[in-house]
This record gives structure tokens, C-alpha cells and sequence, in this order.
């Protein structure tokens, strides 16, 4: 039953967490769309695209919250690294 709830538990926060991304990468398109449309009306595509900043700056972050969205912690995981070490071995 201990395993079950652990389980249960650590679903809920992984879908906590990718729904939290869901909602900050929308923000991030609509945000950026707007930004996008301000420098096209205001100056137009002749000049310098200034949205290219927050566009590059903000989408590191997202990108760094998808990965621990749906991949977690486990890509740096000493405990998969040998599982895969492991399998290379034929262990």
C-alpha cells in the first residue's frame, strides 16, 4: 500500500508539472506573437528585430522546463547511467 501512494503521489507531482509547462509555454506564444506584432506595426519588418531577445531569452527557460517536465531528473541519474552501463556490459 506504502508503494502504491509513493507511486501515486509522484504521478501527481509529474502531472502537476507538465501541466505547469503547458500553461507557461501558451503564455509564451501568445506573448511573444504580441511582441512580434508590436515591432511589425511600429517599424516594421525593415528594421531591426529587437523581439528576437526576450523570443531567445524566454525560450531557454521553457525549453529547461519542458526537459524537467518530461524527462525529470533523470537524465543526470547515477542510477540509470548504470542501468545503462549494465546493459551495454551484457550484465
Amino acid at each position: 500500500m506504502q508503494n502504491d501512494q509513493q507511486r501515486d503521489e509522484r504521478l501527481w507531482k509529474l502531472a502537476k508539472e507538465r501541466v505547469a509547462f503547458k500553461w507557461s509555454f501558451a503564455s509564451y506564444i501568445f506573448v511573444n506573437t504580441f511582441l512580434v506584432g508590436v515591432w511589425f506595426f511600429t517599424t516594421g519588418p525593415s528594421h531591426y528585430f529587437w523581439p528576437i531577445w526576450p523570443i531567445l531569452g524566454w525560450g531557454l527557460g521553457v525549453g529547461l522546463h519542458y526537459a524537467r517536465a518530461y524527462y525529470g531528473n533523470d537524465v543526470f541519474s547515477a542510477e540509470n547511467e548504470y542501468e545503462s552501463l549494465k546493459k551495454k556490459n551484457n550484465l
